[in-house]
C-alpha cells in the first residue's frame, strides 16, 4: 500500500512513520508513507494556501489549487482531475486511490472504516488548517471525508495519523500475529474481552482459572462471554447490531437483568 499526506507541517510526520508499528510496517516494505507539503504547489511567490472567504466571515480558507496541483502531482495527472465519490467508485481493479479529507464534519471513522480503507493499494490524506476548506476541493477532489470524533482541532493531522495506524495494523505481515488484529475491539461487533499474563497471582489478584486450564473450547466461550458482558457494560449501543446468535441474546438479557437486579439491591443497604 502507498500512503501520502498532504500537510502544511511534514515534519510531524517523521517520528511517527519511522517508529514502532509503522516504522516496521514501511522497512519490510509493505507500506510505503510519505508526507508532502502542499505549500510547494502554491503557484504564487508568497507561497500562500489560503485567503479571505467570498461573503466575509472570519478566519482563511483553504485555497483549492494547491490541494488539485499536489494530488495530480502525486497521481501524475495532467489537470482538471475530478475523483469520483466513495460510493461510486468502479471496481478495485479501475478505480482511483481515495482521497481521503480530514475533516470535523466528515464520517465517524470506525474500525469498519479502517478494515474497508485497508482493502486499497493507495490512500492520499488532505490535512487542512485554517477556517476550512474551498468548497470545491470536497465536491470535485476527495472521495471520502473522515472525522476522528465531534470535536476540532487545529489541523488535520493528528486525525490522519490515527486512521493511518489503525489501517496500517490491518495489512497483512504487519502484526507478529494474525489474530490480533481480528480479535481487536469492534472488528467483531464487541469489545475485545480481558487479557492476563505471568504471573499467575498478582498481589492476591489471581488469573481467572479457565485461561490456566488449557482446555481451549472453555477458554473460547469465557472469552465470549466476557467480550459481551465487557460491551453491555461499557458500549451497549454496540449490541443492536452485534452478531450474536438466538441463545447469546438469551444469555445476556439474563445477565442485564441480574446486574439491574444487584443494582437495586445494593441501593437498598
Amino acid at each position: 500500500m502507498q500512503i501520502d499526506v498532504l500537510t502544511l507541517f511534514p515534519e510531524m510526520f517523521d517520528g511517527v512513520f519511522g517508529a514502532s508499528i509503522l516504522g516496521k510496517a514501511r522497512d519490510k516494505g509493505i507500506v510505503s508513507l510519505q508526507a508532502v507539503n502542499f505549500r510547494a504547489y502554491s503557484g504564487n511567490k508568497h507561497n500562500t494556501v489560503d485567503d479571505y472567504p467570498y461573503g466575509g466571515g472570519g478566519g482563511m480558507v483553504l485555497k483549492a489549487e494547491p490541494v488539485f496541483a499536489a494530488v495530480e502531482d502525486l497521481l501524475g495527472a495532467s489537470a482538471n482531475l475530478a475523483l469520483p465519490k466513495a460510493e461510486a467508485t468502479p471496481p478495485a481493479a479501475a478505480r482511483p486511490p481515495r482521497v481521503i479529507l480530514m475533516c470535523p464534519q466528515g464520517q465517524p471513522f470506525t474500525q469498519a472504516k479502517a478494515e474497508e480503507l485497508a482493502q486499497e493499494d493507495r490512500l492520499i490524506f488532505i490535512c487542512g488548517h485554517y477556517e476550512g476548506y474551498d468548497e470545491r476541493i470536497r465536491e470535485h477532489l476527495v472521495t471520502d471525508e473522515l472525522s476522528i470524533g465531534d470535536y476540532v482541532l487545529t489541523g488535520g493531522e493528528l486525525p490522519a495519523m490515527v486512521m493511518i495506524d489503525s489501517i496500517v495494523r490491518l495489512l497483512p505481515g504487519v502484526l507478529g500475529n494474525e489474530s490480533s488484529a481480528v480479535t481487536d475491539s469492534y472488528s467483531t461487533g464487541l469489545l475485545e474481552y480481558p487479557h492476563y499474563t505471568r504471573p499467575a497471582s498478582f498481589r492476591g489478584w489471581e488469573v481467572p482459572k479457565v485461561l490456566l486450564s488449557g482446555h481451549h473450547s472453555r477458554i473460547d466461550q469465557w472469552r465470549r462471554e466476557q467480550s459481551m458482558l465487557r460491551t453491555l457494560r461499557r458500549r451497549p449501543d454496540l449490541l443492536g447490531e452485534a452478531p450474536l446468535s438466538d441463545k447469546e441474546r438469551r444469555w445476556l438479557e439474563q445477565r442485564r437483568l441480574e446486574e439491574q437486579q444487584g443494582a437495586a439491591d445494593h441501593g437498598k443497604k
